[in-house]
């Protein structure tokens, strides 16, 4: 089996796999964290929105050198497989080793960001580390609102360099990001009786692969809520249907692994529905072949099902509406090659007692193609008669040409390893963008250890590339 080096760090990342963190709910990492700097003797401070920064002083010799950050998130990503029951504000994460990787059972790993965290926890309280003025900057709610990186005060920190540790690519260092924003749509809805002579059927679409939606975005993935959306579409186009409820999808910053519907028809089609839908399965099952390996679908019947339909008319916008729905890339940059620049995701589908919503979410490098995305997911929602809200969104990371703190990074990573390391810009949102509009002059870059499979149960740690990452980040910190 592999070993897990650098031991502390592996060691500080189980422990933290033991304190429930989902997004909006950090309490019990906040206190976890309190508590770890107190038994370490370090200075720890909770501003308003419930970030946490840990000091540590400079090492000898290093007094005069300039301040370091070191951040990551203290929230996770809690997504799991349909099968089995978990409580993620209670339970601890099950982590397992499978070769060189670091998995989770049946749920999300937590090393976006556990891994960065522990990196930052483990320089706290190695004596071996030389640096300067040191802070650990621990945000909330980074996964759902980036609330802790919104509402950082200036002043809170005071380093001049900020070292992110929530990149998920070893061997590349990160010096811009996406801004994105959400576009959520209500459905109002009333109920109407199912005719007689209708059955009911259930349809299912399960087991993609899912992912990051901004950083898996450009891997083709399929979209549980857009496949379903697209047979149903062709079941509206063709029969007199009706739908009863319609599910899918979970996170807002996650491409859907699975989504449901359930739906009406009249009897006599039943057997010919049956029929679509296997040349529908088999049609895109071929089209994703590559990407999509382990996609299912079912349908099957579903007489345990009593309730009234949704109003034709609703459903059927609704329907339309979702086939029309821009969903995936939209523009490539023009100017850092293999970078998406815009994109949308179909990320989440709730039916409730009268209301139907649909949350998306929009990313762009541009923040003028970002709102124009915003504004044609909305246009294509309020034609449909929903009612439409735009989040404020939140803004990109620009990249600094000028940056010391990316020369001395690239430098140490060649010094130690032998070759050139990638610097480029992420298509997913780093809080980085935020702390630049708080701190207008803090120099900034990203790096981290590789992780698979972020915001899926899937999510999985390449070992290996948490020693390197450990090494590089030790020589950053002593040529700073």
């Amino acid at each position: 089996m592999v070993e897990l080096t650098p031991k502390a760090v592996f060691d500080y990342f189980k422990q933290i796999n033991r304190v429930p963190r989902p997004s909006k709910h950090e309490e019990q990492m906040i206190a976890w964290l309190q508590q770890f700097a107190a038994e370490h003797g370090f200075p720890c401070k909770v501003d308003r929105a419930g970030n946490v920064l840990i000091s540590k002083p400079a090492t000898q010799g290093y007094e005069n050198h300039p301040g370091v950050v070191l951040q990551g998130h203290m929230d996770m990503v809690c997504e799991k497989v349909s099968s089995i029951e978990f409580d993620f504000m209670k339970q601890p994460i099950e982590s397992y080793v499978d070769g060189e990787w670091m998995k989770a059972r049946g749920t999300t790993l937590g090393a976006d960001c556990g891994i960065g965290d522990a990196l930052a926890l483990a320089v706290l309280t190695d004596p071996n580390v030389q640096h300067g003025p040191l802070e650990c900057l621990f945000t909330r709610d980074e996964e759902t609102g980036l609330t802790g990186a919104f509402e950082i005060e200036p002043g809170f920190m005071n380093g001049q360099y900020l070292i992110n540790l929530d990149s998920e690519d070893e061997g590349e260092i990160f010096v811009g990001c996406a801004g994105g924003a959400g576009t959520t749509a209500t459905f109002r809805y009333t109920r109407e009786a199912v005719p007689d002579g209708y059955v009911m059927l259930r349809v299912m679409v399960d087991k993609l692969t899912g992912g990051h939606s901004g950083d898996d975005i450009n891997k083709r993935r399929a979209n549980a809520n857009k496949v379903l959306a697209r047979f149903l579409y062709q079941v509206w186009d063709k029969y007199d249907a009706r739908l009863i409820d319609l599910k899918g999808g979970n996170l807002h910053n996650a491409i859907p692994r699975d989504a449901q519907a359930v739906i009406a028809v009249p009897a006599k089609d039943k057997e010919q529905v049956r029929i679509d839908f296997n040349v529908f399965a088999a049609e895109v099952e071929d089209e994703f072949q590559v990407e999509e390996p382990n996609i299912e679908f079912v349908l099957q019947s579903a007489d345990d099902v009593a309730a009234e339909a949704i109003d034709q008319t609703t459903a059927r916008n609704l329907i339309f509406a979702l086939q029309a729905l821009h969903n995936g890339i939209l523009e490539m940059n023009q100017s850092i090659h293999e970078l998406v620049e815009t994109s949308s995701n179909l990320a989440s589908i709730r039916t409730h007692d009268d209301t139907i919503v649909i949350v998306t979410s929009q990313r762009s490098s541009a923040t003028s193609a970002r709102d124009n995305m915003c504004r044609t997911i909305a246009a294509a929602f309020r034609l449909a008669g929903a009612e439409v809200e735009i989040g404020d969104g939140y803004p990109g990371w620009k990249p600094n040409p000028h940056s010391h703190l990316l020369e001395v990074t690239v430098d140490a990573y060649k010094r130690i390893f032998g070759k050139e390391p990638k610097v480029r810009a992420i298509h997913a949102g780093l809080e980085c963008g935020l702390f630049s509009e708080k701190y207008p002059g803090l120099d900034m870059v990203s790096f981290g250890p590789t992780l698979r499979g972020v915001h899926s149960p899937d999510e999985r740690l390449l070992i290996p590339t948490v020693q390197m990452v450990w090494d590089h980040l030790v020589e950053v910190l002593r040529c700073l």
